[in-house]
């Protein structure tokens, strides 16, 4: 009891330390949808894991109803899980989540097809999970790492690691890419980067093909002379 209880604290804390806008627990347990799924799914992962299947996915279904967000009762969540405004979230059945991990609106930890077994991710503790972003199939997405929004990951990613596009691409590893920030709205654009490349390569193109002009215009020059 004093175990659930403690979790139950961690669970409302994790919103107060990560929200600027949350202002007190009262607040946090009234308001925040977040906190509702995860404690609704706690209790039907605890049915779950005694064969209550029915009653696990009728509360699992209601709570999805009420909060927007889908959690299916199998799934196994650490501590200080934070979902911030967390409609249209997806958590699926093998998923693994470790401790303090965040996750914002519209971030589905599906599948792939109909595998069989562990068919969905294991985030490990301290990763971000920015909006919208995809993260299917069975793989391990490494700790301290960073997922960019709108992303769709397919494979493995390893700690301390910051993947942005589709498909996901590690761009950062261990601080290298972009220094000490883990904004996941300052994370690098990989597609806007190939962009910039082919317009540099355009632009020395261009003056390439003007210099040839020149140098072919003088020779015409001389040849009359």
């Amino acid at each position: 009891m004093k175990e659930a209880l403690k979790t139950l604290r961690n669970d409302v804390d994790v919103v107060l330390d990560q929200d600027p806008a949350a202002r007190n627990r009262f607040e946090v347990i009234m308001t925040y949808s977040g906190v509702h799924a995860i404690w609704n799914h706690r209790i039907a992962h605890a049915l779950w894991k005694r064969k209550f299947y029915f009653l696990a996915r009728l509360i699992s279904q209601t709570s999805r109803f009420i909060t927007g967000i889908e959690i299916h009762p199998g799934a196994q969540i650490g501590q200080r899980l934070f979902i911030d405004h967390g409609m249209g979230v997806v958590i699926g059945e093998t998923c693994e989540i470790h401790d303090n991990v965040t996750i914002f609106q519209g971030v589905t930890l599906g599948g792939t097809g109909k595998e069989k077994g562990k068919r969905h991710p294991t985030i490990e503790d301290h990763v971000l999970i920015a909006t919208g972003a995809k993260v299917l199939g069975s793989m391990t997405i490494g700790e301290h790492s960073r997922i960019g929004a709108g992303s769709v990951v397919l494979k493995e990613v390893p700690p301390h690691a910051t993947v942005v596009g589709i498909p996901g691409k590690v761009v950062m590893k261990n601080g290298v890419r972009v220094g000490n920030s883990l904004d996941h709205h300052k994370m690098p654009d990989p597609i806007a980067d190939k962009f910039d490349e082919l317009e540099k390569e355009l632009s020395e193109l261009r003056e390439e093909i003007t210099r040839l002009k020149s140098e072919g215009g003088n020779d015409r020059d001389h040849s009359a002379l």
